[in-house]
Parts: C-alpha cells; structure tokens; sequence
C-alpha cells in the first residue's frame, strides 16, 4: 500500500475522535440549561477545533519523529560509493527497524558475494589468457621479423597491436582483482624505495612514448614508502599510461617522487574539475577517441586506498595539463 503514513493516519484518528467529541458534545448540549446553551455550543465548537488541530500535530510530530532513523540510514546509504557493501550497523537503528536493518544487510552480503564472484571469475579468466597471449605475441613478433612483405608486415603489425592490446587489459584485469580489499594481504607490506620503482617503471614506457613523440622524463628524490611492491608497481604504470595515453604528440610527462609522495603530471587536454572524482570510476573514459578500457585510474584509486594513501588530481602549476599526487602516510 503507497500514500502518506501520516495522511493515513489522520484519516483512522480523526473521524473516530471528532465523532466521539460530538456524541459528547450532543449530550452536553441536551443536559444544559436552555439559556446556556449557546454558549454550550460555541465552547464545544472551539473545543472541537483545537482538539482536531493538536491531533494533527500529534501525528506529523509522532510519524516525522519516527521517520527520523530512517532518513539517517537514507543518507547514509547515499554517501557510500557505489562498491561499499559494508554492513549497516543494527546496534545504532531503533529495535523496530531492526528488522529491515537485518533484511538489508542480508541483500547486500548476497550482493557482495556474487561481486567477488565476478572477480574472482574475472582474475582466473584473465590469469589463464596471459600465457596464450603472450606466445601469440612471440610468434608474431617472430613471423614480422621473417616476413617483411608489405601486406603480410601490414596484417602481422594489426594482430600485434590488438595483441598487446589485450595483454593490457588482461594486466589490468589481474591488477584490478589484486587491489580489491578482500584479497590485499598486509604480510606482503615492506619499505620500498619507490624513487627505484618509478625509475623501473619509466624506463618500460619509453618505447610507448617515443611512438608519439612525447618527451617522457622524471625527478627522482629518494623516498621509502611502506607498501606492496606489485600493486605499487600497478599504480605506477597506470598513472604513466593514463599520462602518455591523454598526452597529445609532442607533449611532456614527468613523474617526479618527494618524500611520501609520487607526482605525475603531463600537458595534455586535463581533466574538467566537475570531473575529477568521476574518472576514478570504473569504465568511465572522458575521450572515447583514444584508446582504453576505463580501469587504468579505478585501479589507481583501488591501489592508493589499501596503502592508506591520498589520491587527488589538480592542474600543473602553468595551468595546462593535469597533475596526479599520491600522498602516502
């Protein structure tokens, strides 16, 4: 049944009252004497009146007041992002939600178990696929390297390019499943210098950028951050690719590490301030004309959150580009 408690409400309590008042007030009028009558009246009329009003009042204070929990978990519940399915606490709910409270909770463990079952579907997939994958591109690169006529060349150089093209995104699938909560382990934390992991890192994406002539460099300052040498590995990479990705041919990208922090900053078209907290979102990509999955900033998010690092995007100081900063604690 839809409508208005308190309407509803109303309509079982007042008809009810008023009728008894009248009956009341019927017999009052009967047994008074014939010159007080009127006056008999016009008092049981106002009594009337100001009886129906403070039973109105009663009930919009009663159901408002009693509604009250209920728009507290509402805004709860629309604060969380939209992959927290963290049960709701039932110690801070009145007994009489409780109930509801209890059938929520049991929604959203049903809903968290057949996510990770996704993931775990999704990380097995892709952990099987990077073995075929990676002999395909083997025997590619090697038929490119023995057939150099154009049109073969031509074919073996596209069936390369959507092979490595899948091998990244089966990466980033892997690394996706990697940084989920569930599955990041703290016995694998140990201090880092993540100046020697940028450093690495860099030197695997130099082809990457040369392809589109941009001017890849970085500022190095030793740095130990305690962490997770793949996922930070991870994070690293997707920050470069995403930069070299957005970068337009010719342009700049530095990565530079301070102490507790990692900086990445290109000039490219930049990222909208309305934006910014969207494209750490899974699957969404703000130009459908470049090539990506959508994952690469999400993994990046998922990444900074399990090492109790801040992630925030702003613009370079000249004002063109965007500039990423990971805070580590």
């Amino acid at each position: 049944m839809s409508g208005s408690i308190r309407l509803r409400l109303l309509r079982w309590v007042i008809p009810p009252v008023l009728l008894m008042n009248l009956l009341a007030g019927a017999l009052a009028y009967m047994l008074a004497p014939p010159p007080l009558r009127e006056v008999v009246l016009r008092t049981l009329v106002l009594l009337e009146i100001v009886f129906a009003l403070g039973c109105v009042g009663l009930v919009w204070f009663s159901v408002s007041n009693g509604l009250r929990p209920l728009s507290r978990l509402r805004s709860e519940l629309n604060a969380r992002e939209g992959d927290d399915l963290a049960p709701i606490a039932a110690a801070e709910v009145p007994y009489e939600l409780e109930p509801v409270v209890s059938a929520f909770n049991g929604l959203l463990a049903k809903v968290g178990e057949g996510a990770q079952a996704r993931q775990d579907f999704l990380a097995n997939v892709a952990h099987q696929l990077r073995t075929p994958l990676a002999g395909l591109k083997t025997q590619l690169e090697w038929l490119g390297a023995r057939h150099t006529e154009p049109d073969t060349a031509k074919s073996v150089g596209l069936m390369l390019s959507a092979t490595e093209r899948m091998i990244r995104q089966t990466n980033q699938l892997l690394a996706l499943a990697r940084a989920e909560p569930h599955h990041f382990e703290k016995t694998r934390l140990e201090p880092l210098a993540l100046d020697a992991l940028v450093a690495d890192a860099v030197q695997s994406f130099v082809d990457q950028a040369r392809l589109k002539n941009i001017d890849i460099g970085f500022d190095l300052a030793p740095a130990t951050v305690v962490g997770d040498r793949f996922l930070l590995r991870d994070l690293i990479d997707n920050l470069i690719d995403n930069a070299i990705r957005y970068t337009p041919p010719h342009g700049a990208v530095t990565v530079s590490v301070r102490p507790k922090l990692l900086i990445v900053e290109d000039n490219g078209p930049g990222i909208p301030l309305a934006r910014r907290e969207q494209v750490f979102n899974r699957y969404v990509r703000l130009d459908d004309k470049t090539h990506g999955s959508g994952l690469g900033l999400a993994i990046v998010r998922d990444i900074a959150v399990v090492h109790g690092a801040r992630l925030t995007i702003s613009d370079p100081p000249d004002g063109s580009g965007a500039l990423f900063t990971v805070k580590f604690s």
